[in-house]
This record gives C-alpha cells, structure tokens and sequence, in this order.
C-alpha cells in the first residue's frame, strides 16, 4: 500500500493538491474494510494484514482501491458532500451502483413528469384559445 500511496503522493503534488498522510489513509483503509485481523493484531503487537476475504467482505472495497489508484476519484472522495456521507450511514446496505440507480430512477421520473405536466398545461391553453372563436 505504501508504493501505491506513494504514487498517489506524485500524482497530487503535480496537480497542486494537498497530500494526504498516509496514516490517515490507512485509518480509512482499515475503517473502511473493518478487518477483525488488522484491529486485533494492531492493538496486540502493531503489526496487522487485510485479506483478500476482508476486501471481499466489505461494501466499501471500491473506495480503497479508488484511494490507491484512482486520483480523481480520491480527490472526490476526500471532498464529498457531507450529504452523501448521511445517506450512505442511513442505508449501509445500498451499494454505490444501487444509490446511483435511485438518483437516476427520480431523476428520469421528475423528467416525466415535467414532461407530462407540459404536455397538460398545453392542451388547456388550445382549448381556451379555440373556444371564443
């Protein structure tokens, strides 16, 4: 993790970004991923592994690996909104690709709605302009 970090590092200096310390990454690394192993053996002897059966056991996996190689998503995910931090503790069963699914789902049904709402509203206006003459 170190030699990913690293890179990361590279990659946020030469965009002008504020570096994270790795500490702090590794704290939300293992927050994130929750491994029984890593917590025990840190508080026992500070030394401490994640599994590839702790990746695979947690829903937050994605955002580790978007941390190590992905900079932009890291970015975004050091500066999220606090709102999504809420909805993700309020459903921690959703995955990332359901919560996207449920914004697009309200999204297009606003769309036809409005859709709807203007197709309405011009049906009225004909009929109140052809009913004088």
């Amino acid at each position: 993790m170190q030699f990913f970090y690293e890179e990361q590092l590279h990659r946020m200096e030469c965009m002008a970004q504020e570096p994270v310390l790795f500490e702090d990454i590794l704290c939300q690394i293992v927050d994130m991923i929750g491994p029984e192993q890593v917590v025990t053996v840190l508080r026992l002897q500070n030394e401490g592994f994640i599994t590839l059966r702790d990746v695979k056991g947690s829903r937050l996996s994605g955002n580790v690996f978007n941390i190590l190689f992905n900079l932009n998503k890291f970015i975004a995910f050091e500066t999220r909104d606090p709102f999504l931090i809420r909805q993700e503790r309020e459903d921690p069963n959703l995955t990332e690709w359901d919560r996207f699914a449920h914004r697009e789902y309200i999204r297009l049904s606003m769309e036809e709605d409005g859709e709807d709402m203007s197709n309405a509203s011009g049906d009225v206006w004909e009929e109140s302009l052809e009913a004088p003459f």
